[in-house]
């Protein structure tokens, strides 16, 4: 197969790039660069800087094969950036790494590889995919390693790009793409994954926002179930649903945020057991084994990266959007993350909640 590979600098895509060219196929490396989005921005420290294209760029000269960098700022900026800040400013909270995936690395990194005449991408990503000869279709799958697996954030994948994607990693464990890296000499083969979102580093989401559209967050009121003020907030941004710390109100017992009003820039603080609800509405949909679901179907899903999964139902209405009904309430179901459906081990589908 002619594949690109996309290198970020970090071990799990170098050792992908390594298991494909030692099986024998047709690749090349590629690097796409982020941090010229905005001139006023500096996150040389951050996810794809100089030091990662430097460390990408000698694996592939260790495994002599063609290198490219292309500069993705613009696509970045349009299609991670702004979708991040408006989230925010809509009283979401939202996950840039799965419109990273959705935009850049499978969608724009997926045009530019076949222009350059390697019609298959493959990433480091823990995760696999198999067709399915009985249905016709591609299913994504959970990685072997299920501390690493990261199918949530690749939930929407269509089938046509499923059809040009590999995942090298998913047979694999951490430890043993390290083991790998190093046997061959890889300089980054115990380098530290990255964390957090790669343009905030310092997780200061609102003074990101606050710097990336020249605006100051506005303050508002912080209110109670009956709407009785009980104190002012620095702006929207700042907090998200469930938060009970670093609210910077004390109104003598813990208290949770229960909900964000963008329009009247309310924040409602309750108690943590109003936070649970068993039911949600989900937009901008991608089922993965089939069309779309037509029937009430059994399903195991997730509300956020990090949350256990939950037995629940799920169906699209006439509209295409998703309604998820969970046996047990969930707790603090937010606006703006994505619920990703499974059945064992395969990736149903999921979409954006509303």
């Amino acid at each position: 197969m002619k594949i690109a590979v996309a290198m970020s600098g970090g071990v799990d895509s170098s050792v992908a790039a390594y298991l494909l060219k030692a099986r024998g196929d047709d690749i090349c490396g590629v690097t796409f660069r982020i941090n010229k989005y905005n001139a006023a921005l500096d996150i040389e420290n951050s996810c794809l800087s100089n030091e990662d294209t430097e460390f990408a760029k000698s694996v592939a000269d260790r495994l002599g094969i063609e290198y490219h960098v292309l500069n993705y700022g613009e696509n970045f900026r349009r299609d991670v950036l702004d979708r991040f800040v408006c989230t925010y400013i809509q009283g979401g909270t939202p996950n840039p790494c799965i419109d990273c995936n959705r935009h850049v690395k499978f969608g724009a990194l997926l045009s530019e590889s076949a222009a350059l005449g390697y019609p298959n991408i493959a990433t480091g990503h823990y995760a696999k995919i198999e067709y399915d000869s009985g249905s016709g279709r591609y299913l994504l799958k959970r990685a072997n390693d299920t501390k690493k697996d990261q199918t949530y954030m690749l939930y929407t994948l269509t089938q046509d790009r499923l059809s040009r994607i590999v995942f090298p990693l998913g047979e694999y464990t951490k430890a043993q793409i390290r083991e790998i890296a190093a046997e061959n000499g890889f300089e980054n083969a115990n380098r530290r994954d990255s964390q957090d979102i790669c343009f905030v580093p310092d997780g200061d989401y609102a003074a990101f926002i606050e710097k990336y559209t020249g605006k100051k967050d506005l303050p508002g009121n912080f209110i109670d179930c009956e709407g009785n003020v009980l104190g002012v907030h620095n702006g929207i941004m700042h907090y998200t649903i469930g938060q009970g710390k670093h609210l910077g109100i004390s109104i003598g017992r813990k208290a949770f945020v229960t909900a964000i009003d963008p329009e009247t820039r309310n924040i409602t603080l309750g108690d943590n057991s109003m936070l649970f609800k068993k039911e949600l509405v989900a937009d901008d949909v991608n089922i993965i084994v089939a069309d779309r679901l037509d029937t009430r179907v059994r399903v195991s899903a997730k509300i956020r990266y990090s949350a256990k999964e939950a037995l629940a139902w799920a169906v699209q209405d006439d509209n295409g959007l998703l309604h998820i009904e969970f046996d047990e309430p969930q707790r603090a179901i937010t606006k703006g993350q994505a619920v990703v459906m499974y059945d064992g081990d395969t990736v149903i589908g999921g979409g954006r909640i509303l």
